[in-house]
């Protein structure tokens, strides 16, 4: 079978310090008609930028981009200038970006850029046509019809909604979708998806892929499919790559290699998910299957296996406590207005009569689909959104009656790792220092020396380097900017941390750095998490219990184990039958 994309020998340099640096070294692949091609790797291991530099999207300044040949349907767009790359972008070959609320205008409707999308296609597509065809693409009603049932396909509740809102009235997941419509109005040859299911749930993950599959036998479409979900590699894709520090080290088909790894940075990716059949002390890393530490996943079955019975014996004690948080009857309802004097005809109740309490030490998870009120909650238990009725207690004070002094104090001891790292972090403050600012107002090391080597140590902890103090946002990859994020939540040293989505953008070697960290620091200072993901696995590793939400309510709360094992509510059972497995 003949190749839709052919890429030979593709190297790509990037300047820093007036030095060109290379950081892929003679990438090759093939993307088949009808045919799904995986690339999976770590966080800057050069996935990304291999596929932006086909499309022709770096900064020609600062990256030089060499290669044998780029072939898309036998003709080498290697050498195309703007104009015939602006040709076949998003006609023949389009990609779905990792960030929707960069990827987005806030300042335009979701449905009208959507449209505007079509509009733009269907007016290329139309040129040669007679005028009364292109007065039809033109036409607002028809374009609208269009973008509905696009909204349709890739599941959005409420399309009509959706169509009139802004992109930050919606939530990570259904901006993601909407990113997805975009780049599915064009019917491409070639799609390439840069993590494009991170931001989901996993029902609406599972009816993505589920999507995208039934496209490529519509339209024969081949895929390139990012991601750091080896999970999702399983689902879609019939061949894989594996990326690491801008070269391939292994490549076969996807059962092949999963069922049976090769390389020992392989064998890392796949060990350090976290397995939903059995429960282990710590995540294994990367770097120790590149050690030698560990030979393969048995090994790490057999050595940091947890028992029952000492998971019994740590949580009699953790229930032994006072809690030190109780939510009782919750509610955060937000108005529904119209009309010129915005006559109030409704509402929408994100939180709806929510009760649960948490203990010290305890890490409770909290899922659902986009949507169902998670980080609704989380914003309203720390009164980053006023809850419309309903008490939320906080070592024995009521956080609603709290002054501005002793909300203060709350925020310390309550901090939250947000979903969105990108608009998390300020972009004109380095990253040392959008680390030890809270530091400094907290009073907490005033010492500017002792400051900046704490938040060394921090950035250490999480993966990162004690160098990259000086650097901005923008110079770090998504999964790097939310580790950013997690270190500046750490510098307080809060009694309790609300997860929101806190590893989502992780790649898998990265995301157990992280969750092992997150683990030892609660042992350590007998940290609290709230715990938000969508990602099921990651909540069973982390959680001691698990609370289930759906439209702003809780519909089964247990210990994490019987939870999964043994769900009692269908929500649950749905949620828990989506999950993307590694077989």
């Amino acid at each position: 079978m003949k190749a839709l994309l052919k890429v030979n020998n593709l190297r790509i340099s990037f300047c820093r310090d007036g030095k060109w640096h290379e950081a892929v070294h003679g990438v090759d692949f093939e993307v088949f008609k009808g045919k799904t091609l995986g690339i999976v790797g770590e966080s800057g291991s050069g996935k990304s930028v291999s596929n932006l530099a086909v499309m022709q999207l770096l900064d020609r300044r600062k990256s030089r981009i060499e290669s044998d040949s780029i072939l898309l349907e036998d003709k080498d767009i290697s050498r195309y200038n703007d104009d015939q790359m602006s040709e076949i972008r998003g006609k023949k070959i389009a990609m779905i970006f990792q960030e929707p609320m960069t990827s987005l205008n806030p300042v335009y409707k979701c449905g009208f850029q959507v449209m505007e999308a079509c509009r733009t296609l269907e007016f290329e597509n139309s040129r040669t046509l007679e005028n009364s065809k292109i007065l039809k693409f033109k036409n607002s009603k028809v374009l609208k019809e269009r973008v509905l049932e696009l909204f349709e396909k890739v599941k959005l509740p409420n399309p009509e909604v959706i169509f009139d809102k802004y992109p930050h009235e919606l939530s990570g997941g259904q901006k993601q979708r909407v990113m997805i419509a975009m780049a599915l109005v064009s019917n491409p040859k070639v799609l390439i998806a840069d993590e494009p299911t991170t931001a989901l749930d996993v029902t609406v993950q599972k009816e993505i892929l589920k999507l995208l599959k039934e496209l490529q036998r519509e339209n024969g479409m081949g895929m390139i499919f990012i991601t750091h979900d080896l999970g999702v590699v399983s689902e879609i894709a019939d061949d894989v790559i594996v990326m690491n520090k801008g070269a391939i080290v292994e490549r076969g088909k996807t059962r092949d290699i999963l069922d049976n790894p090769q390389h020992p940075y392989t064998k890392g990716l796949i060990a350090c998910r976290p397995p939903l059949d059995y429960r282990i002390e710590r995540l294994p890393v990367v770097k120790e299957f590149l050690d030698g530490q560990w030979r393969d996943n048995s090994q790490v079955k057999s050595e940091l296996l947890v028992t029952d019975e000492a998971r019994k014996k740590h949580h009699e004690f953790l229930y032994s406590q006072e809690p030190i948080l109780k939510v009782e009857n919750l509610r955060t309802w937000y108005p529904l207005c119209r009309g010129v004097f915005s006559r109030i005809y409704g509402h929408i109740k994100s939180v709806d009569d929510v009760s649960f309490d948490v203990y010290p030490g305890e890490t409770l998870g909290l899922v659902g689909e986009s949507g169902c009120g998670k980080t609704t909650l989380g914003r309203s238990v720390l009164r980053l959104v006023e809850p419309t009725s309903g008490s939320v207690i906080f070592e024995g004070k009521d956080v609603a009656k709290m002054s501005e002094k002793e909300l203060r104090g709350y925020r310390k001891n309550a901090q939250i790792i947000f979903q969105d790292p990108y608009s998390s972090l300020n972009p004109r403050i380095s990253i040392g220092n959008a680390i030890a600012e809270p530091m400094m107002v907290h009073g907490i090391e005033p010492d500017a020396k002792k400051r900046r080597e704490r938040v060394c140590r921090l950035l250490e902890e999480v993966g990162l380097e004690a160098s990259h103090y000086q650097r901005y946002p923008h110079e770090f990859s998504g999964g790097q900017r939310q580790r950013i994020c997690i270190a500046r939540a750490l510098a307080v040293e809060p009694k309790l941390i609300i997860c929101d989505e806190s590893v989502s953008a992780l790649d898998v070697s990265v995301q157990a750095q992280v969750l092992n960290l997150l683990n030892r620091l609660k042992k350590e200072f007998n940290f609290t998490y709230i715990f938000i993901s969508h990602d099921l696995g990651v909540v069973r590793f982390m959680s001691d219990r698990v609370m289930v939400m759906y439209n702003g309510k809780v519909q089964e709360m247990n210990e994490a184990d019987e939870l999964f094992n043994n769900p009692q509510n269908d929500y649950t059972k749905k949620l828990i039958a989506a999950i993307c497995k590694v077989e």
